[in-house]
């Protein structure tokens, strides 16, 4: 409490009162803060040995979250020096060049480690997260200085715990009220119910445990991967469903012994996505709740119709209007969370998966905050619930990166270990004093359910080459353009069948579809204007550029080098765009280039390890070239052959592969593009009929435009039949 006279200033700081107070409070700051040359007192020092700790600690390797923050501190000490500075008049001139130039020496060291560490650049935005850590080291690192702190600045206030949004940013769509309504009381999870345990030791109870945690998995490894084990497969068959490939059936083996926590961390391609779902089926962890990125909300609800059919799967989009609160997993994207946090935190999931969980990292964004609100409010009701973490980018920047996805996981919280990680640390016997705490700390946290495999280490189980469909909506301005210029084709297509119906009325059915079609297609390549396939076809790329472009960065902080296919430049140009924005860098493979040119521009994707995508026309870089450096393809345009298709992928899937092959094909959903990726199937089902002696049923046309156009006006008739 301030005495009699004083006063406390807006910063929290005391004043003696009177005109002069101000300034004389200021001097003495000033001095007690200020280092003449020579001096080794004030705060210029205390930050000249910090830097030099963290330099010599990045020359040495990667920052340790402990350099990290220290490394900030030091930046945002400067950022405040400098502005006292500049504003204390009672400084000479001479002082203030002399401070100003000792403060650049520091700033030197600073930019020098940045450079050797990009990683530390973030920390020096404006808008950084300063977490109480720093906000300690800041407090302590004055008080060494010298300088006089306020009661306001010597106390380090903890952050909030992790709240919903306010009550009016939230919707309770009408489905999710009824089915409130028709049940209003939720069923007693009697799994919380435990016999008493006997009492247990508490060695680590003083022990700071989380740093040592993260560390674990920089300096504990011993050559050996980071995946729990996991029980040998009894079966690959799933009933009314496609088979399981091994390595997803033995996890499904341990989520039925009872395990229900896991950060699935597979490489993409492997699965993930069905091995969630089936986790859910196996475990009864319904209703259950997907949170997923916008590109890939739609492919979630297929894959729940493609490996658990007898299971049902709602959409939230938008409001949620739309919602079937009724359904058996509720998959909702990042986008949206903040309108649907209220009622989904209260609906009695028994379970939930993130994909993408590294989206998450960043504890003070609003996105994180709700995914771990709506876990706790999960675990919380359901102690047993399956919580699954799907991301093959597990740590992006930092090993802190794991921070967010543990305590999603209900394995920390903000503080400490939570009691299941502490009984097993408990176990080894070990603190982090000893020697070997590492290595086995390591492998309790890996046995909390890290499971980690990679295309190569499971190449049995997967084919050498696959088609990944990737179904995404379209649902901005330009989607909405599309569906409408689809059908205003449609209704051309049904107009012209009309006439000719009425010119040759013992006709065929599907003979005048055929006689329209033909039609329509000679006149869109007689067109320089106007509507047609072509167009439309070319507006369905552009709108999905940036939505593929988007799905290929993360597929290259995943696996490392992606091939990106597309048929239109423009699109090829959006998606470069894209991926220079996300600082992703890429080389163009274009028909207009010259061949010394093209040759350098494949020579950097080989050897050059910061190039992660290459762009590729599908035309000009279909045949002669090799691009077997990466093993996963992006086919953001669809071709109108299955030839075309089938050499982009020969472009990666070659002898001299290593790796299985996936080619992710990005297709618009409910739009002509699902159906020419049917008829592209059904020609490959052709060659393999003429060449490979396969039965695979195909289609009569060998025209893929033809058949598009008759198949818009098949469906159209039958709806209007």
């Amino acid at each position: 409490m301030a005495r009699a006279g004083q006063k406390t200033t807006s910063t929290g700081r005391k004043s003696t009162g009177g005109r002069s107070s101000s300034a004389k409070t200021t001097q003495q700051k000033s001095a007690a803060r200020r280092s003449r040359p020579g001096d080794d007192v004030g705060i210029i020092p205390i930050l000249a040995r910090a830097v030099r700790e963290v330099e010599n600690a990045v020359e040495r390797g990667k920052a340790s979250p402990a350099n990290r923050t220290k490394f900030q501190v030091i930046a945002l000490l400067m950022r405040d020096e400098r502005a006292r500075a500049k504003a204390d008049t009672s400084m000479t001139d001479a002082e203030r060049i002399e401070l100003m130039k000792r403060l650049d020496g520091v700033a030197t060291i600073l930019a020098k480690t940045a450079a050797r560490d990009t990683s530390l650049i973030q920390l020096l935005a404006e808008d950084a997260k300063v977490s109480d850590a720093a906000k300690k080291l800041r407090r302590d690192m004055l008080i060494a200085s010298g300088t006089e702190l306020s009661a306001d600045e010597l106390i380090i206030v903890n952050e909030p715990e992790i709240v919903p949004p306010s009550v009016e940013k939230q919707v309770v769509p009408q489905s999710v009220r009824q089915a409130q309504m028709a049940n209003p009381f939720l069923a007693p999870d009697l799994s919380a119910i435990q016999h008493k345990a006997a009492p247990q030791t508490n060695r680590l109870g003083n022990w700071e445990l989380l740093q040592p945690l993260f560390r674990a998995f920089e300096y504990g490894a011993g050559g050996g991967a980071a995946t729990m084990d996991l029980p040998e497969a009894t079966s690959l068959t799933v009933p009314g469903s496609p088979d399981l490939m091994r390595h997803q059936a033995r996890l499904l083996a341990e989520v039925k012994k009872g395990h229900r926590t896991f950060l699935v961390a597979d490489e993409p391609g492997l699965g993930k996505t069905a091995e969630a779902l089936l986790a859910a089926s196996v475990s009864h962890s319904y209703p259950f709740l997907a949170v997923v990125p916008n590109v890939v909300k739609t492919n979630w609800a297929r894959e729940v119709a493609l490996w658990t059919p007898q299971r049902t799967a709602t959409v939230v989009h938008g409001d949620g209007n739309d919602v079937d609160a009724f359904s058996d997993v509720v998959i909702v994207n990042y986008e949206v969370l903040d309108r649907h946090v209220g009622w989904l935190s209260r609906f009695g999931f028994k379970g939930m998966v993130v994909d993408e969980a590294h989206f998450i990292k960043n504890l003070g964004s609003q996105r994180s905050r709700h995914v771990l609100s709506l876990s706790k409010s999960i675990r919380t009701a359901q102690p047993n619930a399956l919580m699954m973490a799907l991301t093959g980018t597990p740590l992006i920047n930092d090993i802190d990166d794991f921070r967010a996805i543990w305590q999603f996981l209900g394995w920390i919280d903000d503080k400490k270990p939570l009691p299941a990680l502490m009984a097993k640390l408990e176990a080894t016997g070990l603190t982090p004093a000893d020697l070997g705490f590492f290595a086995e700390a390591r492998k309790a946290v890996i046995d909390m359910g890290i499971v980690r495999r990679r295309k190569i280490d499971v190449a049995a189980d997967i084919p050498a080459r696959r088609i990944a469909d990737l179904p995404i909506e379209l649902d901005d301005e330009l989607g909405r353009g599309i569906r409408d210029a689809e059908a205003a084709l449609t209704a051309r297509l049904l107009e012209k069948y009309r006439r000719v119906l009425a010119a040759k009325p013992d006709g065929s059915q599907e003979d005048l579809i055929r006689v329209v079609a033909h039609a329509e297609l000679e006149e869109s390549k007689a067109a320089k204007t106007g509507e047609n396939v072509f167009t439309m076809v070319r507006k369905i790329g552009q709108a999905k550029a940036v939505l593929a472009a988007d799905y290929t960065v993360q597929l290259a902080r995943s696996v490392g080098k992606v091939v990106f296919f597309a048929k239109h430049i423009d699109v090829m140009d959006a998606a470069e765009e894209h991926f220079a924005k996300h600082g992703v860098r890429s080389i163009s493979i274009r028909g207009d280039q010259t061949s010394a040119f093209r040759q350098k521009e494949i020579d950097a994707f080989a050897n050059d390890p910061d190039v992660s995508v290459a762009v590729a026309s599908l035309t000009a870089a279909g045949v002669g070239l090799n691009l077997q450096v990466a093993s996963n393809v992006v086919l953001a345009e669809l071709s109108w052959t299955s030839a075309e298709q089938t050499q982009a992928i020969d472009r990666v899937h070659r002898i001299g592969q290593a790796e299985p092959v996936t080619a992710w094909r990005i297709i618009a959903a409910h739009t002509i593009d699902a159906k020419i990726a049917e008829l592209i199937d059904s020609k490959a089902g052709l060659a393999a009929r003429a060449l490979d002696g396969s039965d695979d049923e195909i289609v009569a046309e060998s025209n893929v435009q033809l058949e598009a156009l008759a198949s818009l006006l098949r469906d159209a008739l039958a709806e209007t039949s």
